[in-house]
């Protein structure tokens, strides 16, 4: 039997924990990506840490990656600024898709579950809410929510690290293969995703503009595949809604 006092606290570290646990896999995933990206870092222009401070207070994975390429070329800081904005576009619809979970929390909760939000982080916590939770697991999934989130965050920042560091002795470790990981990440967050028409109809434009448009320069083809994808999914999202209210 809990203490009196003792019981929420005890519940909101559960969940935090929970969090943290069920997002170990995607870890895994990550922790070569984060690698890559220190390395890249430390074989640019750039200073060690300049990289480290980009992951702590960008925290977005491949538009960092862009970034980096685009001041290696001396892309100007527009330019910069609107490729990432275009790539973290599928961010709204994540946060669509959660909003009706965070809602009620303040605004303090809701700007750092917003910045801890990352796709693994995405795939773990809208997984967690298509289980049948209990009424302590509904009030605190907030925590849970954070759990996940601080644990694909710091892993991050270890990974960059380690990166930044063995960049120097093996400069050439981008070449090694290790970003296989990540796609397989990404197709294992994706894949379960597809159950709805939204997200499916989102997901073959996308990849169906990626392959018609490999071919342009400065990879626009891909940025114009993110953009269709979430064009599609909002326009899928925006009917299937229509079609409910209708019937």
């Amino acid at each position: 039997m809990s203490l009196p006092g003792l019981a929420e606290p005890t519940d909101k570290l559960k969940q935090l924990a929970r969090g943290a646990r069920d997002t170990l896999p995607m870890l895994l995933g990550a922790a070569p990506f984060g690698m890559i990206f220190g390395t890249l870092v430390s074989a640019s222009a750039m200073l060690p840490w300049h990289g480290q401070l980009m992951s702590g207070a960008v925290y977005a994975g491949s538009s960092q990656f862009i970034a980096v390429g685009l001041v290696a070329s001396h892309t100007g800081m527009l330019v910069i600024w609107l490729t990432t904005f275009i790539v973290n576009l599928r961010h709204m619809l994540y946060a669509a898709t959660l909003l009706p979970h965070v809602a009620h929390l303040s605004t303090r909760w809701r700007c750092l579950l917003g910045f801890l939000l990352t796709d693994e982080t995405f795939a773990v916590v809208a997984g967690h809410h298509q289980q049948n939770l209990s009424a302590t697991e509904r009030r605190y999934a907030h925590w849970y929510f954070l759990g996940s989130g601080l644990a694909m965050y710091f892993n991050w920042q270890c990974w960059t690290l380690v990166g930044l560091l063995f960049g120097t002795w093996f400069p050439q470790l981008q070449n090694m293969g290790l970003d296989y990981a990540m796609v397989a990440t990404f197709i294992a967050i994706i894949v379960p995703q597809l159950r709805r028409m939204p997200q499916l109809a989102a997901a073959l434009a996308a990849a169906a503009c990626a392959y018609l448009l490999q071919g342009l320069p400065y990879k626009l083809g891909l940025l114009a595949a993110v953009v269709v994808g979430v064009v599609v999914g909002m326009a899928s999202s925006w009917r299937s809604a229509l079609g409910k209210e209708s019937q």
